[in-house]
């Protein structure tokens, strides 16, 4: 049984782990990281903002309306990011289909 209770805490442990590598990706994604050039005080300044916002909504918007806006705005990029990497691909698959038929 102590075997099993550490399994289930490494599994969570590398669960956590990959969640945070995930949402560091989404900072670099957005290109935080190098607007800031890499200054996480600057960083957390930023998200600690944010925060405030979104528990206190702003000038323009209420905490929902926030919500609503930023999540549009990152799924339009997440769409975007496919279509590029699909558009990438067929661009390659293309090259491939070309260079097979010089070769035949």
């Amino acid at each position: 049984m102590a075997r099993s209770d550490t399994r289930d805490w490494a599994q969570a442990r590398r669960d956590r782990t990959r969640h945070l590598i995930e949402l560091g990706g989404l900072l670099t994604k957005a290109g935080l990281v190098e607007l800031v050039q890499d200054d996480r005080a600057t960083l957390l300044g930023a998200l600690l903002e944010l925060a405030g916002r979104l528990r206190e909504g702003d000038d323009e918007a209420t905490p929902a309306g926030l919500r609503a806006r930023w999540r549009h705005a990152g799924l339009r990029a997440f769409h975007q990011e496919r279509e590029a990497e699909a558009d990438a691909a067929r661009r390659l698959q293309g090259e491939g289909t070309a260079a097979e038929r010089g070769s035949a």
